[in-house]
């Protein structure tokens, strides 16, 4: 329950974070957003080193660069498709790639799930998949340079996620510090590459630093969810955060919500209700 807990705290504050992201890459390069949410999420797992600990084993140097590598593709991929949009259907496409590859990697770990998890695993994935297929008429249909960018992003999520499971359980934030301060670097690097295409536009600060914040706020409640319980499971009630992400595109910038993905929100929340028994 724990576990389960922790992981839709995760999946919330994921689609804060991916709707701020995105909005905040429709004013300005992407990179110019990562820029200012890469830094600002190290800056809170810094804070956040003498209250939980951090050991710097090799497992966690290691992991923590390969999650780091990840989560700098994955932030430039993915606020890049979101400003792209529509968000409403890209950010849901997104979580079905970014749940599929962990659920497989922890049920090659051998990772066996109850009766109710055998069920609700595979509803919550269906779920996703709903919210994913909502756009219907009067809706923007995605181009193929987004779906492209989409499925990127989601990969990228996943390796992330995989990375960071695997690191040492008693290295604290340790993983999380490694891991942003590298993708920081990588995105400083990239920015540095290409700054005479980055253009004449100024960053939204504070959307894209409490991007980063809320990012940060994700991976930590990912990593110890899924120090808890089994990765299959908190990965894919993880992927439900487009369900943050259509509400808020709703709300703020009105785009529409078909009647598939308020389904797929109902299919959820039974999803949640099944893998809560496990």
């Amino acid at each position: 329950m724990i576990a389960l807990l922790l992981a839709l705290g995760s999946s919330l504050a994921y689609g804060c974070a991916d709707f701020l992201g995105g909005l905040g890459a429709r004013k300005a390069h992407v990179l110019r957003t990562v820029l200012i949410a890469a830094p600002a999420s190290l800056g809170v797992e810094l804070l956040l080193w003498p209250l939980l600990g951090a050991s710097f084993s090799g497992g966690a140097l290691a992991w923590g660069t390969a999650s780091g590598v990840a989560s700098a593709a994955a932030f430039a991929l993915l606020y890049r498709t979101l400003a792209i949009g529509p968000m409403n259907v890209l950010s849901p496409l997104t979580a079905v790639v970014s749940a599929m590859l962990p659920v497989g990697a922890g049920l090659l770990q051998g990772e066996r799930l109850s009766a109710a998890g055998l069920a609700g695993l595979p509803l919550a994935l269906v779920a996703v998949v709903l919210v994913s297929a909502g756009h219907g008429a009067g809706s923007a249909r995605p181009s193929r340079t987004a779906l492209l960018l989409a499925f990127g992003a989601g990969a990228a999520i996943a390796l992330q996620l995989i990375f960071l499971h695997q690191a040492p359980a008693d290295s604290g934030v340790a993983p999380l510090i490694v891991g942003r301060a590298v993708s920081s670097a990588v995105t400083l690097v990239a920015a540095g590459l290409m700054y005479r295409r980055l253009g004449p536009e100024k960053p939204a600060y504070a959307v894209s630093a409490t991007a980063g914040v809320l990012d940060s706020v994700a991976n930590l409640l990912f990593l110890l969810a899924a120090r808890s319980g089994d990765l299959a499971v908190v990965a894919v009630i993880t992927a439900l955060y487009p369900a943050g992400t259509v509400l808020l595109a709703r709300g703020v910038l009105a785009e529409r919500v078909h009647r598939g993905q308020l389904v797929g929100l109902g299919t959820a929340a039974v999803a949640v209700s099944l893998l809560a028994l496990t």
